[in-house]
């Protein structure tokens, strides 16, 4: 009986530097090692999602990397390694796309699902968010923006180059299942420059097209 089964490729990517509130936003989310800010990380989601278990063992095996995330959803599978290294992460990556079958621009391109800004947010929305944050406070009167994306894994680099942007708090990152949530909070100017980027680093994307959530 054969052991190789065609295998999906949702989404890959490589972050390069982590930012500061990014890297330590999936941190205290993380079931693996910690990444810290400046490392660089390389993310996957497959179907079929157990898959992730083979594919992490050849990254661990073949490069100077850590493992940060190995998740399995209902379908789809999300793993992640980093490093201080690069190259290493970016060999990793690779190594993983090889052995998987595909390629990078195999992936599903980004599908908008919410892009929203709201303005001068009620204070107590504002605390009704906070009690189920994954990130930093929002405070009333502050301008959020919410992002939901399909495959879930696009929503990392739309909060990391927000980041890198404008100086915004990431109140929520999700990346895990079938969409990817993200929330960011702060005035009216630093949430224009934050979504601009978003905007910019999801229209870079290559991919095959993609009809939405399946």
């Amino acid at each position: 009986m054969s052991d190789t089964f065609a295998i999906e490729l949702r989404g890959a990517l490589c972050i390069d530097s982590m930012q500061p509130q990014f890297a330590a936003t999936v941190a205290a989310n993380s079931d693996g090692y910690f990444p810290v800010a400046g490392e660089s990380a390389f993310w996957l989601e497959v179907r079929p999602g157990i898959v992730v278990n083979r594919l992490m063992d050849v990254a661990l095996k073949s490069c100077e990397v850590k493992p940060g995330a190995l998740l399995t959803e209902r379908s789809y599978g999300t793993l992640e390694v980093h490093g201080p290294d690069q190259g290493q992460v970016r060999e990793a990556g690779r190594r993983m796309l090889a052995a998987a079958g595909v390629e990078s621009d195999d992936g599903l391109l980004p599908h908008l699902l919410t892009d929203e800004i709201i303005r001068k947010i009620d204070h107590h929305q504002a605390m009704l968010i906070n009690r189920t944050r994954a990130g930093m406070l929002v405070l009333g009167g502050d301008t959020l923006y919410t992002l939901e994306v399909n495959p879930a894994i696009w929503v990392l680099v739309a909060a990391n180059e927000a980041e890198k942007a404008s100086p915004v708090r990431i109140v929520g990152l999700g990346n895990n299942g079938a969409v990817g949530r993200l929330r960011l909070a702060g005035g009216d100017a630093e949430i224009n420059a934050a979504v601009d980027a978003v905007h910019h680093a999801l229209e870079r994307i290559t991919g095959r097209a993609n009809r939405g959530v399946d």
